[in-house]
């Protein structure tokens, strides 16, 4: 380092602030780089046939030669789920506790990659140095087993990453979130903050998940003589783990179905974080063989996700599961924002095939794994730190935390609401925000990443809401005549049979731009194609108020 030059800590975020997911955070000093989570969004309504979303790590692959680690706090899919799409481009190793990487492995074993990742399994309380840094692993309680926050020691000052959390004082597997640790780091001085807030708006303490065990308890009580279907995040090994319990109570089988929850399950299972008495769990081709009443299955789609196992089962459409009024269907999850119509339109289908729908309107079927304001306050009074930023949540979510450290007695002039991209820099002198790095949305399509932008997503909205008109012609530019056509196709704008009048109008006006660009020596193959574009354009929104897609097709033969 030169003398008299002033080190700064650089930190920013490449996703999970303005937006729900695809969390990810950057920490940089000198040649030290590392990152903290690498999740998934789910896309937006107008986001058509778009199946994830990514962040955008342009600045990773740029810098990789000082990426020392990728640290997972927990194993949700807005955490990991970007994990198998980013080891195409960069391979730093990878850091977690056993659950974490045990459901990671089976993530990535479905994606071929370029090269074997390394996969690093670390405890609660574990510290590993990385470079300029060392990095803490923090218990905390979550809506997944072996979560936890991370204190990341910088050679400026601590920094504490506080994961997805929330203070179960009766979690499931008896392991409470660390606060003495957490107190302990506090007191020992915290530069910066980085905390989650997705339940910044809510007021009080986040319900124990025992709380969904008592209803679920009551649930199979009421139901005793009907097949109970319930749906959660696979992720959530704990409600997953209630739910084989009180089936075991009641004297059912459980029968498992859906991708994401066999392999989390399998996973828990093997790993030894779930138990399961033996003979409780059997294949779903056997659930046949018992009474509806001596079943009970565990599924996908609590988001009402497309091909989820609930959503073929609404919809009749499973292989082995036909659902009717001898069923309970329980959605033990909140909608993600966004997905209210999804879920909306699943529990309106099995209502209409006579299913008993519970949901958390009507029951507490769920509980959130995230920290309410009494427990976002906690955090802040254990950690203490000089600076502030939140992060996970959209921008609403974000200036309440702000509002919360504020009522906490936190200078303003200390928090730092950031943007994707934003560069956080921190040295002696002070904190600022300078400069930015490149970040955004990275749409995966298929086997697709990245290939669907904005264009091509404006182009879809286009043929969605107003279809498409293809104009064929051939042409003899030698004699500048038309030799062909133009014959007229159109998808999704008219129904052609019923108008024809309008068809043969659109063919004449197409005939007459093409002619008249001929007989003026126009040879340009665009500006004939814009000339028949234009002239159809001006016609069609006169005559039927849409803008169809107009794509002129003209050879010259």
């Amino acid at each position: 380092m030169a003398r008299g030059k002033i080190s700064k800590l650089k930190v920013m975020m490449l996703g999970g602030v303005n937006e729900i997911g695809k969390n990810l955070a950057v920490i940089e000093y000198e040649n030290d780089i590392i990152v903290i989570d690498c999740g998934i969004a789910f896309p937006d309504e107008d986001m058509l046939g778009i199946d994830l979303v990514i962040p955008d790590i342009t600045y990773l692959e740029k810098n990789q030669d000082k990426i020392r680690a990728i640290l997972i706090t927990h194993a949700h899919e807005d955490h990991i789920g970007a994990l198998p799409y980013v080891l195409r481009l960069i391979n730093p190793p990878i850091y977690g506790t056993k659950l974490t990487l045990g459901i990671i492995e089976r993530k990535l074993s479905e994606h071929q990659l370029p090269n074997t990742p390394t996969l690093n399994c670390v405890q609660p309380g574990s510290i590993i140095k990385l470079g300029a840094f060392s990095a803490e692993f923090i218990r905390v309680n979550h809506s997944i087993a072996d979560a936890c926050c991370i204190a990341v020691k910088t050679p400026i000052g601590t920094i504490v990453h506080s994961g997805d959390f929330k203070l179960d004082i009766t979690p499931i597997d008896g392991k409470m979130m660390d606060i003495t640790r957490l107190g302990e780091i506090g007191n020992s001085g915290v530069l910066l903050l980085m905390c989650e807030s997705t339940n910044a708006e809510r007021p009080g303490f986040t319900p124990s998940e025992r709380k969904v065990g008592q209803s679920l308890d009551t649930i199979f009580n009421q139901h005793e003589d009907k097949r109970i279907i319930i749906a959660t995040f696979s992720s959530n090994v704990h409600r997953v783990q209630q739910i084989i319990n009180t089936s075991v109570k009641y004297g059912r089988k459980v029968a498992v179905t859906g991708r994401s929850m066999l392999n989390i399950v399998g996973a828990a299972i093997s790993l030894g974080y779930m138990t399961v008495p033996e003979g409780t769990l059997i294949d779903i081709n056997e659930a046949k063989k018992y009474k509806p009443d001596q079943l009970t299955l565990v599924t996908t789609g609590s988001q009402g996700e497309p091909m989820s196992g609930l959503y073929r089962m609404a919809f009749s459409d499973h292989d082995k599961v036909v659902l009717n009024g001898r069923d309970v269907v329980v959605i033990s999850a909140h909608p993600i924002p966004g997905n209210e119509k999804l879920v909306s339109r699943i529990i309106n289908a099995l209502i209409k095939n006579g299913v008993t729908v519970i949901h958390d309107q009507i029951a507490d079927a769920h509980v959130s794994g995230h920290a309410c304001q009494e427990e976002i306050k906690l955090m802040h009074a254990l950690i203490r730190p000089k600076y502030f930023m939140p992060i996970h949540g959209e921008y609403r979510h974000l200036y309440k935390h702000k509002e919360l450290a504020m009522y906490m007695g936190m200078d303003e002039s200390n928090i730092f609401v950031t943007d994707l991209g934003k560069i956080l820099e921190i040295d002696k002198k002070g904190a600022r925000f300078n400069g930015s790095v490149p970040s955004g949305k990275i749409l995966v399509d298929g086997y697709g990443i990245g290939d669907v932008g904005n264009i091509v997503l404006r182009d879809r909205r286009h043929l969605a809401q107003d279809g498409l008109i293809v104009i064929v012609a051939s042409v003899d530019m030698d004699e500048r005549m038309i030799l062909s056509g133009p014959d007229i196709v159109s998808r999704g704008f008219v129904y052609v049979r019923e108008s024809e009048a309008l068809m043969e109008k659109v063919r004449t006006l197409s005939y007459n731009a093409i002619e008249s660009c001929l007989k003026n020596n126009v040879t340009d193959w665009m500006q004939l194609k814009t000339k028949v574009k234009d002239d159809l354009t001006k016609y069609l929104y006169n005559k039927t108020k849409r803008k169809p897609m107009i794509l002129p097709v003209i050879m010259n033969v």
